[in-house]
Parts: structure tokens; sequence; C-alpha cells
């Protein structure tokens, strides 16, 4: 699927290893891997199935429900993750670790009977290039002796990393996870061709940005200036110190804090306003009026403001082409792709 290539090794097949991923239709493959080798990583070469199963889903949480990237109609993982989200009243934002430790010890039947579902196909198909062609039942008995070097021995509730392979697994493990990163974001980029920045959703980032350095030198200079806003979405007052900074489109689908999709909103309603789309016939308008208010008030306050840089990612001349039908062009075909792809409005 790309150029990246795996570490060689003198006595170990790779190519096998790289072949895992050769005419991939479901993301199940490179979960698995990456599963795999974070319990390596923690020492664990016996390892749980239900552990592999529960990090497949705790490592594509984030990427599922808080930027709704579609895994495409065969692949099963998306709507697992959705159910398991529901059924245990996970957020849709929880850390990784968390939500591994609490599928692993969750003792819901039917959480169990999902991640179980995987059992199904994905273990021995994944050893299907040291095997080819061959059964399951036939896959299931050669691993156990680890014919052909393959990574690991098959057992009813265990997988036992093969001790041929542990070295270059746990020596290569950062090189093999960005491999498989590689790899699934090409094959999720085909399947979400007009979604933003998939690489960057893949992996939920430490933490968010704080936006001070919008509000204090672009927002509140236009505030100071213009004394007051109405927040376009309650009609609050807001002044300088009283604002939340939002994202007009939200940020899981944009991921970007650029400025010329912030906007001052009444601290209450932004915090309710979660992911949701504006509908542009109703919130596009004012935001604009806003936007291009702002802009014309920075640009003479503060005319080297990196902020006002941001602007020339989607407009190459705000001197004449800051129009308002210039400017909707930008966010109209963001709404209906984010929509397309599962985001929901504000009533």
């Amino acid at each position: 699927m790309s150029e990246m290539r795996l570490p060689n090794s003198k006595h170990l097949p790779v190519n096998h290893l790289a072949a895992c991923f050769n005419n991939t239709t479901a993301t199940y493959k490179f979960y698995w891997l990456i599963s795999i080798l974070q319990e390596i990583e923690t020492g664990n070469h016996l390892i749980p199935k239900r552990n592999l199963f529960a990090r497949m889903i705790s490592n594509s949480w984030y990427t599922v429900n808080y930027f709704n990237v579609s895994f495409g109609k065969l692949d099963l993982i998306q709507n697992t993750v959705k159910k398991i989200k529901d059924i245990e009243n996970i957020p849709i934002d929880e850390k990784q670790q968390k939500v591994f430790s609490h599928l692993t010890a969750s003792k819901n039947y039917d959480t169990g009977k999902l991640l179980w579902h995987f059992n199904k196909n994905v273990p021995h198909r994944f050893l299907s290039p040291w095997f080819v062609k061959k059964s399951e039942n036939y896959v299931f008995a050669a691993s156990k002796s680890f014919d052909n070097q393959c990574l690991y021995a098959l057992h009813d509730d265990i997988i036992k990393i093969n001790p041929e392979w542990i070295n270059y697994l746990t020596a290569n493990s950062k090189i093999l996870k960005d491999f498989c990163y590689w790899n699934l974001s090409l094959f999720l980029q085909v399947r979400n061709s007009s979604v933003p920045d998939i690489p960057n959703k893949l992996i939920k980032p430490p933490s968010r940005g704080n936006l001070e350095n919008q509000k204090k030198f672009f927002w509140d200079i236009a505030l100071q200036e213009m004394g007051f806003i109405k927040c376009i979405y309650t009609g609050k007052e807001l002044n300088v110190g009283s604002y939340a900074m939002e994202h007009f489109i939200p940020h899981s689908f944009v991921s970007h804090d650029l400025i010329w999709n912030l906007i001052p909103a009444d601290p209450s309603f932004n915090s309710s306003k979660k992911n949701r789309l504006p509908p542009l016939e109703t919130y596009f308008t004012p935001f604009f009026s806003l936007q291009k208010t702002a802009v014309k008030i920075v640009k003479k306050e503060s005319p080297k403001s990196k902020f006002l840089l941001d602007y020339l990612t989607v407009l190459p001349d705000i001197e004449n082409s800051f129009t308002e039908t210039r400017f909707k062009e930008v966010f109209q075909p963001l709404v209906t792709i984010a929509s397309n792809n599962g985001f929901e409005f504000l009533e």
C-alpha cells in the first residue's frame, strides 16, 4: 500500500509480516498488529485474546466516535465501537487506556460477544502469509509448532508470541506501529477522500490547545475596539474575558485551530454545542460579518499578526476576495461532507 518498508532481518521472514497487509479490505489487521505490539511493550508474550480485541476497539475509539471517520462497509470495527459505546456508556473522547481497562474488566454479556466476534477470522487470517490457502484448523495446529517461523501460536483464549520474533518486535515496535498507522491512514483516506487530515485522526492527541493565543492576539484586539459583540447563537453580550473560543465547524471534523473557523461564543452554549454542525442558513451571515469586522480591526491594530496568515489557507487575497459568497464557498462543502460522515446539526 505504500513504499514504507519494515526493518530487515537475516533470520526472520519479515516479508511474510509485510504481506499481512496485501489486499486489505478492512482495518482489522492494522489494529490487530498494533494491539499485539502494545502487549509486547508491556512484556506480555502470552497474550489473552480478550486483551487484543479490547485494544482493537480502544485504539479505534477516538477515530470512530470523535472524528466520525468511515471505515467502509466491509469493516465491522466501526459498528462494534458504536455499539459498545452505547452499552458501556463510555464517553466518545475517553482516553485509550481507560477504554481498554473498561473493556477488559466489563462483565456485560453483549460487550463480550461483540469483542469475541473478531475471533472468527482475525487471529488465523493474519497468519495467512505463513500458511497460504490453508484451512483454519490447519493454521491452528501448525502455528502451535511455529511452523514456517510464524509470528505466534494460536490457542483458544490466548496467542503465544514466537520466541524467535520477540527481539525483533520489541526492538522495532515504534517502526512497526508507524508502518501500521501509515498504511491505515492510506486505507482510510481512500474511503474518506474529502475528509481532511486523516493521519491526525488516528490517535487522540495528549490534549487540545487552549486557544489562549487566538483570544489574546486576535479576538481580544477586535473586542477591545468593538466594545462588545453579541453571541451569534444565543444573543448574549460578550466582552473581553467573558467568552469562549468556539469552532464554527467542529474541531472533530476540521482537526485544526485556524482563526478563520474560530469565533467568540457564550461559554454555556459552547459547552453544549459539542461536535454539532451549525446550519449555514441560520448562522453563516452573522458569523461572516463578525469575522470580516475582526479581520479589518486586527489588520489596522496588529498588521503583522500571524493569525491573519491563517486566512491565506482558504482565501488567496483577503484584501479583495473576503466576501460572504467566497467565504461561504469554503464552509459549504465542509458542512456537507461532515454531515455525510455522521455529524449532526444544531436544532
